[in-house]
């Protein structure tokens, strides 16, 4: 099979085209206290649904190892975001809440806040350039 240069830079210049104006977000979560489990991260871009798994724009899971994981969110366009992370420790897919509302595993939120009651987007919300950045997640077990 011949491929012509010309579909190939065209197939390149649409590749470049779509990364432009956006970049990758690190997210490195420390504090993590063991390696059972997985660490998953949920990113959000409107504060409708924040903290409802099903409504994020981007879900990540990675095995956990205590101390701190790295994980990396590609391609996003510049906005407003928050990011959820918790300890899934049992491996169950979810935050194991006492009674309906008090986190059992660690969690963290981008920014780091220490909100009173349920958190909200704006408590969690940061900006993402057009470029790659990064941000530091404390779990709080």
């Amino acid at each position: 099979m011949t491929t012509k240069p010309g579909l190939i830079l065209l197939t390149l210049a649409v590749l470049a085209a779509a990364r432009a104006g956006a970049g990758d977000l690190t997210v490195a979560v420390h504090d993590i206290r063991g390696g059972e489990g997985q660490i998953r991260l949920v990113l959000f871009d409107r504060e409708e649904g924040f903290r409802k798994e099903d409504q994020a724009r981007q879900k990540l899971a990675l095995p956990a190892g205590a101390g701190t994981v790295n994980a990396v969110f590609p391609g996003l366009p510049a906005g407003r975001y928050a990011v959820m992370v918790y300890h899934d420790e049992n491996g169950n897919g979810k935050l194991d809440l006492r009674f309906g509302m008090f986190p059992k595993e660690g969690y963290g939120l981008s920014t780091n806040p220490k909100p009173l009651g349920p958190p909200k987007f704006k408590d969690a919300a940061f900006e993402v350039p057009d470029t790659d950045s990064r941000i530091d997640i404390r779990l709080d077990y």
